[in-house]
């Protein structure tokens, strides 16, 4: 035999799959299959998760404990530099802000992360303002953004140096869970290499070692090669887009193998945002998110997430896996104040029916070792191995990978119009190892694909430490070793058949819900058992063999989503990464029944295993007689304990005799007594109420106030018309929330109008007065999309008598900013011009402009725990009104219903408290809803305890519903509610109805949630 052509196909193989690192560090490499952490193969599998909209820190543990629980390894997360970098100079990490509490939880949990400081966030990203750039920067550097212009580098360096200060110590070289850093975000443009590198540079130089990624726009190949070039390359996708109102309208697959290969083959195929839900908008087009939650829900997951696997791709993460709250001035104009995203995890942080088919995809990819390296051998359009094939290929696209080194095989299918709604039933030639073609199903008629569905054919797939399988039509949720047994976990659809092929030694179930048949009489070897399950079976766990090395397990699809696979870390290590699936542990147990189980542990030479999780006591939707509790564990647990209560097992029934003792059990959590689940909130009540508009008055004494008089900005959008004078909110520190301005001029008695244009961002609205008197509001526009209007330009009339001729006389203008704008168009759209692009009177001039808004500007605003995003420039918010502890005892009483008095247009605050007493033991998430409908001309701002927790737009809607976390509520103890009204017509009633409301019940959660707070303080306040 010549040797020759095989020894050069196995030189070029080897140079093809060379494994790689960023030369810092051999502890994360990759080659061109998957991703390796310190030697051990990972399929890096993650969700988005952005601690800025949870400033609760000790709600963040969990978070990564739900994301772990579905079976995922890792979380992507983006810094804010608006938030942590507020002025020129300062770089805040105290109080939420700081990272290293992030880094705690995730290496305690057992999740790596990839952290995203880049310098901006892109169009369709975070959706906050300005993109993430500190708003300073957008009027102070003159410089376009985003380039090596060299005032721009100055500006990011120090925020840059302070990120790379919190890493180091985090990464995996030092026991950390830091293992990637993206450099910067959808940036899109080949004149940008020197900007990269002199980002990549900041941070070698400060001596970060793990390797770079970039994120890219679709199928872009930007920062490759060359200068500016990452160690590894992804590219984002959102193949469902963004249609919420409209869930059922489904878009098709793309598969994305070609273009990974024509452009970045060398490297494995890495997706950093693989669309997880969808933004939102404003208006009364747009929908709610569950809207987007349906969008992209469990069969969008089922099917487009798979394609994902057809193309090959080993490292992804979901954006948004959590979503959170875009609180205070933190969304940019698009979007409203929840970021919930229709993300597998709600804003409130419930479990959304996106999780369980997360979990039974993340527990099998955790399971399946063989897959995290893996070739495309083909696919049904261009063509499969020899003798293999589908009996209906215009119905059914299959796609095959196989692995190079145990011939393992996954074969992936799914409709061929992915958007069909279809019953499809088809066979599958499939080539084993050996190169037999086996026609399967053997026993049962067919595979079935339930409409939008996709599976998983496997061959000659491992399981455990010693056992293989042949064959499996029906859906693999774990395989692995528990207590020396190789355990396989397979599923399927009770109304579809399944059937597997294994080699078994010792006793079947008697279970008649399965056929067991010799692979003899089917054409296999004799060593080989067919399992089939014919359609329709009764749902239920059923043990389908189990012996001393073996057990199987198959259940119908509803009740293997009940499970989940907590790792075992060793109760006597000193490994920081004890925690971490295949590098720290190997060990784990099934537990199947409770609503969540956060993590398992059994202490050294015990018998009892320790289980944390959650309870679902919304309503009727617990059991009344307790939650049945499953559990595959080693044969030493005799007992278990749910977060601290004792748990009686016996072993489960269903099973024939075997030689060994069972090491599935079956217990009861018992359920609580109602005394332990009561939960009631008050009514909102004895309402203070105070007017916060005084400065519509002629003498209001402005004079403390900043004098807008600038005649050159660093702004690159011109004024409409004026006198040269420029007036930009952010070129006087004023870029967040309510900006007023005053505009006065000496009346010849002639003046009949003003003309204004004004810029505040989608949806905004600014009303205008003279001397006190309403003339009328402007308001911006968006609904879902459409009707975008972030500026406009109005002549506001003067009424008869209103006039002071030969006096001063003022405008005032209240005006909304929405946020800045991300980088859509221009690098430099985040230079947003808010505030007035236009003024001019019919007649004179105005002698001076004055403008005030968040107390202290960029630096001297006085709560530095809450931020430079959380407040406005309302009157009461610079006297502090909203904060808890302030004394409202001399305001007037007013039901928040009533509105402002008399009708009329203006702004005022409503204040109240109240008491919360909910039992210890419960996550009780609750949230300040608005129950009037839509359409009244209010804007409100809802402040909980200190916090601006909610901007409600009552004109346009769609937000009605604001959630509010433990750690911002005292669930023990006095909150207070604060909301600044802002009536926007004259004569026009108001009547908002807020109500506190409980949405959803848990028992077990999180403990000890430490409160930041702080009370009213006459420092730095008017």
């Amino acid at each position: 035999m010549n040797l020759l052509p095989r020894l050069w196909a196995t030189i070029i193989l080897v140079l093809v799959h060379k494994i790689v690192a960023s030369n810092y560090t051999d502890q994360v490499q990759f080659d061109s299959y998957s991703l390796l952490l310190k030697d051990q193969r990972v399929f890096l599998h993650g969700g988005e998760f952005h601690t800025f909209r949870l400033p609760v820190p000790g709600l963040w543990i969990d978070i990564l404990e739900k994301v772990k629980a579905a079976g995922l390894n890792s979380i992507s997360v983006y810094t804010h530099m608006g938030l942590l970098n507020p002025s020129r100079g300062v770089i805040d990490f105290n109080d939420w802000r700081d990272l290293q509490p992030l880094f705690d939880a995730a290496r305690e949990v057992g999740v790596w992360i990839t952290l995203r400081p880049g310098m901006s966030i892109s169009y369709i990203n975070a959706e906050t303002t300005a993109g993430g750039i500190a708003h300073w920067i957008t009027s102070e550097v003159a410089g376009t953004l985003r380039t090596n212009a060299s005032d721009y580098r100055d500006a990011w360096t120090p925020y840059i140096q302070a990120i790379a200060s919190k890493i180091r110590g985090n990464e995996i070289t030092d026991g950390g869970p830091v293992i990637l850093l993206q450099i910067d975000n959808e940036y899109n443009l080949d004149t940008g290499e020197t900007y990269m590198a002199q980002l990549e540079a900041t941070y070698r130089e400060a001596g970060i070692v793990i390797p770079f990624t970039y994120n890219d726009a679709g199928n872009q190949d930007h920062f490759i090669n060359g200068t500016g070039a990452v160690d590894l390359h992804g590219n984002d996708y959102y193949p469902q887009r963004y249609d919420c109102a409209d869930p059922d309208e489904w878009h098709t697959v793309v598969d994305y193998y070609d273009y990974h290969m024509q452009v970045d083959s060398s490297q494995p195929f890495y997706v950093p945002e693989m669309q997880g839900g969808s933004l939102n908008g404003w208006g009364p087009g747009s929908a709610q998110y569950s809207g987007c939650t349906l969008l992209t829900g469990p069969e969008f997951e089922n099917v487009f997430y798979r394609q994902l696997w057809a193309s090959n791709v080993k490292l992804v993460s979901y954006y948004m896996f959590y979503g959170g709250t875009s609180w205070g001035a933190l969304p940019y104009g698009y979007v409203y104040t929840s970021y919930d995203y229709g993300g597998t995890i709600s804003e409130s942080r419930a479990l959304t029916p996106k999780h369980p088919e997360i979990k039974l995809q993340g527990i099998f990819l955790r399971s399946s070792p063989e897959f995290y390296k893996t070739n495309r051998v083909g696919n049904s359009s261009i063509g499969l191995p020899g003798g293999s094939g589908v009996s209906d290929p215009s119905a059914v696209a299959v796609t095959f990978l196989q692995n190079p080194d145990s011939g393992a095989g996954f074969w992936i299918v799914r409709q061929n119009d992915s958007t069909s709604t279809a019953i499809t039933t088809f066979t599958l030639d499939v080539t084993t190892v050996h190169g037999d073609v086996l026609h399967i199903p053997l026993m049962t008629s067919a595979i079935t694909l339930s409409g939008r569905e996709s599976k998983v054919v496997l061959t000659d797939y491992a399981y455990g430490a010693k056992s293989r399988m042949l064959y499996s039509t029906a859906q693999v949720f774990f395989s692995g070793s528990i207590d020396s047994r190789d355990v396989l976990f397979l599923y399927g659809n009770a109304s579809q058949s399944h059937e597997f092929g294994l080699a078994l030694s010792g006793f079947l179930s008697s279970a008649d819900v399965f056929t067991a048949t010799s692979g003899a009489s089917v054409g296999l070897s004799e060593a080989i058992t067919v399992i089939s399950f014919s359609a329709p079976f009764s749902p239920g766990l059923v043990t389908v063999f189990e012996s001393d090395t073996q057990l199987i397990l198959f259940a119908d699809t509803p009740t293997a989503s009940t499970f989940f696979a907590p790792t075992i870390s060793s109760s006597t290590s000193i490994d920081p990464h004890q925690s971490y699936w295949s590098i720290g542990t190997n060990e784990t147990v099934l537990i199947g029944g409770p609503y969540l189980v956060r993590s398992a542990s059994i202490a050294s030479e015990s018998c009892i295993l320790s289980i944390r999780g959650d309870l679902n006591l919304t309503g009727l939707t617990y059991q009344s007689n307790g939650t049945k509790l499953i559990i595959v564990g080693p044969a030493r647990i005799t007992s278990a304990t749910w977060n601290g209560q004792e748990i009686a097992l016996q072993a489960a029934s269903g099973t024939s005799q075997r030689r060994t003792p069972s090491i599935v059990l079956m217990g009861m959590i018992p359920a609580p007594n109602d005394a332990q689940v009561a939960v009631k909130v008050p009514t909102l009540s004895g309402w203070k109420f105070r007017n916060s508009l005084p400065e519509i008055s002629k003498t209001f004494d402005d004079s403390s106030w900043t004098v807008a008089n600038h005649t050159t900005t660093n702004i690159p959008f011109p004024m409409y018309y004026g006198d040269g004078r420029i007036l930009y909110g952010c070129d006087y520190g004023f870029c967040e929330n309510i900006v007023l301005w005053r505009g006065h001029f000496n009346a010849t008695g002639l003046e009949k109008s003003v003309n204004l244009s004004i810029n505040g961002g989608e949806a905004f609205a600014a009303s205008v007065w003279l001397n006190g008197v309403f003339l009328n509001t402007s308001y911006g526009n968006a609904s879902a999309s459409s009707n975008i209007l972030e500026e406009t330009d109005d002549q506001f009339i003067f009424p008869k008598g209103v006039l002071l001729p030969g006096e001063d006389n003022v405008v005032t203008i209240l005006q909304d900013n929405m946020g800045l704008n991300e980088t859509v168009l221009t690098l430099n759209d985040p230079k947003s011009p808010r505030g007035i692009r236009g003024f001019r009177l019919d007649c004179g001039i105005f002698s001076e402009w004055r403008v005030q808004g968040k107390i202290g500007g960029y630096s001297g605003y006085p709560d530095k725990v809450r931020g430079i995003l959380n407040e406005g420039g309302l009157f009461g918010e610079r006297k502090g009104w909203h904060l808890p502890g302030f004394d409202t005892t001399d305001w007037i009483g007013r039901p928040l219903s009533s509105g402002l008095p008399n009708a009329s247009a203006g702004a005022g605050f409503f204040v109240t408290t109240f008491n919360l007493s909910v039992p210890i033991g419960l996550d009780v998430f609750m949230s300040f809803t608005f129950e009037e409908e839509l359409g009244q001309s209010y804007r409100a701002y809802l402040f909980v305890n200190g916090w601006m927790l909610g901007k409600r737009v009552a004109n346009l809607g769609p937000q009605f519903e604001f959630p509010v976390h433990q750690g911002i509520l005292d669930y023990q103890g006095v909150n207070t509610v604060a909301v600044a009204v802002w009536s926007m017509e004259s004569n026009v009633a108001i009547s908002p109805q807020l109500n506190l409301t409980v949405n959803s019940i848990f028992s077990g959660g999180v403990t000890h949630i430490e409160m930041n707070n702080p009370k009213w303080s006459p420092e730095g306040r008017e």
